[in-house]
């Protein structure tokens, strides 16, 4: 599902346009994209959680040459699912 799919099935279930429904989406996800930035965990119960987690530093290789390269350490978002969301997904396998 995109993002344009998301918005038009949430302004058919609801009262708004499309184009109010697009600027409550955006906001949804601008505010989970800063919690993230500042370090925050984002909860939303019944679905899963957003969290930062920390990849260390390692040497990798470039696939096509072979050679070694230096990955620095990073922060990346991780998403962890909520008991409700993966008993629906096991459910409708």
């Amino acid at each position: 599902m995109t993002k344009a799919e998301l918005v038009e099935k949430v302004s058919g279930q609801i009262n708004l346009t499309k184009k109010q429904t697009e600027v409550v989406v955006n906001t949804v996800f601008q505010s989970i994209t800063d919690s993230l930035s500042e370090g925050r965990k984002v909860e939303l119960r019944g679905f899963g959680s957003f969290r930062v987690r920390a990849r260390n530093a390692r040497v990798g290789r470039n696939p096509k040459s072979g050679a070694q390269v230096d990955v620095p350490a990073k922060r990346v978002p991780f998403f962890k699912a909520g008991k409700e969301l993966r008993e629906l997904v096991d459910k409708n396998t």
